[in-house]
């Protein structure tokens, strides 16, 4: 293999060249100094790989990774070159609410002529600062995320401070702020599910939720729960937490299930802040000797497609979670062309649904309700 033609002659780079760096305060120029490469070098790294030496390409990238920079995607020399990628990040696919969520990123991505990168976070916030790093690496114009709690999240407050747009999806952002954002009104649409329980003649109603820690989402829902039971007199239970917020373990709830419809005050129907948690709980209550909804109703939330196919079909809470991903996009690509209304409010509330059939009915003739 021939040797590569020497370099073009270097010319001064602009001055934002020497400050573009990451939050921690590391610029180019120190990057430059650790892999002994001058500073219009290290840039060409960043900017025009193709002119540099993969030796040296790798002796910058080395000393980048080691001191954590990463270029700021909003400096002078890096602003007008556009990847037309967009980066996604979402909980899991392992729940079809996501998945379900992805179509319509990805359809509404296609439209207009955009790829996309994707990552998960597991539902950890540790693991949100790595993978949106790794996705802004690969250079993406923008981000569509759903991070585990909104109102307390470094990972939101770094993308703010460097001017990153991005697009929250599911989470709430409030409505007085600047973060933009597409779900349903969490609170309210599971009060008004928890009301529909009460409605049928419920008045002991457990939920069954994922970490708080780990979703915003959960939290919101539990509140509009407790919105509801006492809008009626009722008194709340403490929410049945499990340590993740998919049903991949069958045995998860199966204990403290047990517990509760073993108690005197056994609920007569359980509110589950998802539709995976719901299948897994009545699952439970089946290999208890439970009839669903004879004995106990159980109400899900999220309005899978998943759950019109269990028998009886899964009362839920419906959320569009197509039309969330394609929203988020849209949003998004409003922020990068500059297209979007000013004046439009950064929030945006999809309407949501309630399917109180199949799993939802009275409560059965034996049991006492509640004064």
């Amino acid at each position: 293999m021939s040797p590569r033609p020497p370099s073009p002659p270097s010319t001064p780079e602009p001055a934002s060249s020497r400050t573009v760096g990451d939050s921690h305060g590391v610029t180019l120029a120190d990057v430059a100094d650790a892999a002994r490469v001058s500073l219009a070098t290290a840039s060409r790294v960043f900017s025009h790989p193709q002119l540099v030496r993969e030796s040296t390409a790798r002796r910058v990238h080395e000393a980048a990774e080691r001191l954590s920079f990463r270029p700021n995607l909003l400096g002078a020399k890096l602003r007008s070159q556009q990847t037309r990628i967009l980066g996604v990040m979402l909980p899991t696919l392992e729940n079809a609410v996501f998945a379900e969520c992805w179509r319509g990123i990805e359809q509404a991505a296609m439209v207009e002529g955009y790829s996309l990168m994707l990552v998960t976070s597991g539902y950890e916030a540790a693991r949100e600062r790595e993978r949106v790093e790794y996705l802004l690496r690969h250079r993406v114009d923008g981000l569509v995320l759903t991070v585990a709690d909104a109102t307390r999240s470094a990972v939101l407050d770094q993308l703010d401070a460097e001017g990153v747009p991005y697009v929250l999806a599911y989470n709430q952002a409030a409505e007085n702020g600047a973060r933009h954002s597409v779900s349903v009104d969490n609170r309210t649409s599971a009060s008004e599910g928890v009301q529909a329980l009460i409605a049928a003649g419920h008045r002991r109603i457990a939920v069954v939720s994922g970490a708080f820690m780990a979703s915003d989402r959960a939290r919101q829902r539990y509140a509009g729960y407790e919105d509801a039971m006492r809008a009626h007199g009722l008194q709340p239970l403490p929410p049945v937490n499990l340590p993740s917020h998919i049903a991949g373990n069958a045995t998860q709830t199966s204990g403290q299930i047990g517990e509760l419809m073993g108690t005197p005050d056994a609920p007569t129907a359980f509110f589950c802040t998802n539709d995976l948690l719901a299948i897994g709980v009545i699952s439970d209550l089946k290999r208890l000797g439970l009839r669903v909804p004879r004995d106990v109703s159980v109400l899900g939330y999220d309005g899978i497609a998943l759950g019109t196919l269990v028998e009886p079909p899964l009362a839920t809470v419906v959320q569009p979670n197509a039309d969330i991903g394609t929203q988020a996009v849209r949003q998004l690509l409003a922020r990068l062309h500059a297209s979007g209304d000013r004046d439009a409010a950064p929030v945006t509330l999809l309407p949501h649904g309630l399917r109180v059939t199949g799993t939802v009915a009275a409560p059965p003739p034996t049991a006492t309700p509640l004064p």
